[in-house]
C-alpha cells in the first residue's frame, strides 16, 4: 500500500535559495518542453519527444538543481499532454506554468537512500539534511518512493513523503450504515448522527479578508509595503483552509470509525456551484466553503484504509422525494424552497434533509448486502 505524509520543513537561507532555484528550473523544463513541442506539431503535425537533458549544454544552470526534479517535470508534462490527445472534451491543452500563479513545487524520487529521514532532519538530493517537524512517525517497515517539496504564497515550506508498507486489509463485514445527505451550508445531515454544523470559516472570516484584500489593491504592486500585506492576505487564506482541512479530517475520522458503510449521493459540486437560486444568487460561495469534495475523499480512504465502504447513491435517485416509511414519492419537493412535508399516504411528518439521509442509508444498504 501507498501512503503520504506531510511535514514542515525549516531549510537554511542557503536552501532556500537552492529551493527556489529548483522550483524555478523544474517550471522552466516544463515550460520550455512544452513550447518546443507545441512548435514542432504546428511545423510538422508529428509528436516531439524531448528530454531535460537536450537543453542543458544551452542552459549549463540546469546542472545546478537535483536531476530528478526536471524528470519529473517531465513525467508530469508527458501525462498532461497524453491526456489532451486521448480526450481532447475531458482534458484541454497543457498550459505554461506561471511564476506568480500557482504553488511552488518540486518533486524527487528515492534511488538507494538518497532521501531518509534521521531525527528531526531529511536528507535531499543536492540540498543536504533539511530540519523537519515529524509530529507523527512513518509506517514501520516502509520504504520512501517519491517526495515533493513545496512553498506556501504565506513563505512555508512543506515536504510530502510518499512511502509503500505491506498491509492486508481484510473486508468487514457491514453491520452499521449511514446516510449523508449534502447540506449547503452545514456539509451534510446524517441519517443516525447529529448534523455536521460547518462554522463557515469563509463566511466568518469574509469582513477581515475583504479589509486586508482591499488595503493590498491600494499598495504599489512590488513595493516592501505590497509585500507586507500580501503576506497577510495569504496568512488569511491559510488560516482559512486549515482551519476548514482540519474540521472536515476530524468529522471523516469520527463517522469512519462508527460505521461500516456510509452512503453519500454522487452529486456534481461544480453543477451545483453554478446554480443559481431564484435567478438571482449563486451557490458557488457556499459550496466552495463547506468543501464537500475534499470531505468525501477523505471519507473514502479512511474507510478504505479499514476494509469498509463508501458507497455512491446515483444522482438520479430521489431521496428528497420518497417517504422512507412507505415509499410514496412525492413531487412537490423538487422544489428546494420545501423544507418539510407531510406524507399523503401514511401521514408520516418529515424533514427534508433528514428524510433524504435516511432514504440514502436504505440505498447504500441494498448496495452494500
Amino acid at each position: 500500500m501507498n501512503k503520504a505524509y506531510r511535514y514542515r520543513l525549516y531549510p537554511t537561507t542557503e536552501q532556500e535559495i537552492l529551493f527556489a532555484k529548483t522550483f524555478g528550473c523544474a517550471r522552466f523544463i516544463y515550460n520550455k518542453m512544452l513550447g518546443d513541442r507545441l512548435d514542432y506539431y504546428r511545423k510538422t503535425g508529428k509528436k516531439l519527444n524531448n528530454t531535460p537533458a537536450q537543453y542543458k549544454e544551452e542552459f549549463p544552470w540546469l546542472k545546478e538543481v537535483d536531476s530528478l526534479a526536471l524528470a519529473n517535470a517531465q513525467l508530469n508534462l508527458n501525462k498532461a499532454y497524453n491526456n489532451f490527445w486521448r480526450n481532447r472534451k475531458h482534458f484541454g491543452k497543457p498550459h505554461f506554468k506561471s511564476k506568480k500563479v500557482g504553488r511552488a513545487s518540486y518533486s524527487t524520487n528515492n534511488q538507494k537512500g538518497s532521501v531518509r529521514i534521521e531525527g528531526n532532519k531529511v536528507k535531499l538530493p543536492k540540498v543536504g539534511w533539511v530540519k523537519l517537524c515529524q509530529h507523527r512517525p512513518l509506517e514501520e517497515s516502509s520504504t520512501i518512493k517519491t517526495v515533493t517539496i513545496s512553498k506556501t504564497p504565506s513563505g512555508k515550506y512543506y515536504i510530502s513523503i510518499l512511502v509503500e508498507y505491506e498491509n492486508q486489509i481484510l473486508p468487514v463485514i457491514p453491520r452499521s450504515f449511514l446516510g449523508l445527505d449534502f447540506a449547503m451550508h452545514g456539509l451534510y445531515v446524517a441519517s443516525d448522527e447529529d448534523d455536521a454544523g460547518y462554522p463557515a470559516f469563509l463566511r466568518r472570516a469574509e469582513k477581515r479578508l475583504a479589509k486586508a484584500q482591499r488595503k493590498l489593491s491600494k499598495r504599489q504592486k512590488g513595493s516592501r509595503n505590497w509585500e507586507k500585506q500580501r503576506l497577510r492576505v495569504a496568512v488569511l487564506h491559510e488560516t482559512i483552509a486549515n482551519q476548514r482541512r482540519d474540521f472536515l479530517h476530524k468529522k471523516a475520522r469520527f463517522l469512519a470509525d462508527r460505521y461500516d458503510v456510509i452512503g453519500i449521493e454522487d452529486i456534481s459540486v461544480k453543477a451545483m456551484a453554478k446554480r443559481k437560486k431564484s435567478g438571482k444568487y449563486s451557490f458557488s460561495k457556499s459550496v466552495a466553503d463547506n468543501g464537500w469534495s475534499m470531505f468525501t475523499n477523505m471519507l473514502s480512504y479512511k474507510l478504505a484504509w479499514q476494509g469498509k465502504q463508501l458507497v455512491k447513491i446515483d444522482k438520479w435517485y430521489p431521496s428528497s422525494q420518497l417517504c422512507h416509511v412507505c415509499g410514496y414519492q412525492n413531487s412537490e419537493t423538487k422544489n428546494l424552497s420545501v423544507r418539510e412535508w407531510i406524507c399523503p399516504k401514511c401521514g408520516s411528518h418529515h424533514d427534508r434533509d433528514k428524510n433524504a439521509a435516511i432514504n440514502i442509508r436504505e440505498g447504500a444498504k441494498r448496495i452494500a448486502t
